[in-house]
């Protein structure tokens, strides 16, 4: 998003995506707010999904193929969106002798 974009952008794409992902709610408005990236994939899933809903109103001879591309593009956002909330939930362990304060 630009800065130049309204915050109601902003807030559509975070409400969109925890819709897709209603059990983990937290954790997307946590990574949203903290990663660039992970903001950026739901931002285009918010305008996938809006292109989607607005599809029938392009003209019949294009109407099903963008249908199908716009779908299949939302399916994709959201599994790569579920890959880093996966791949967030990881928390790095350190051995007992890394993580014991050295003697001064």
């Amino acid at each position: 998003m630009t800065s130049g974009e309204s915050n109601s952008t902003h807030l559509s794409a975070l409400e969109i995506t925890e819709a897709q992902f209603p059990e983990q709610a937290g954790r997307v408005r946590q990574l949203f707010q903290i990663n660039e990236t992970f903001r950026s994939m739901c931002e285009d899933l918010a305008a996938a999904a809006e292109t989607l809903a607005r599809v029938d109103y392009l003209p019949d001879n294009v109407r099903e193929t963008r249908r199908q591309e716009y779908a299949s593009l939302v399916d994709a956002l959201v599994a790569e969106i579920g890959d880093a909330l996966s791949q967030s939930k990881i928390v790095m362990l350190k051995r007992w002798s890394e993580a014991r304060p050295k003697p001064r």
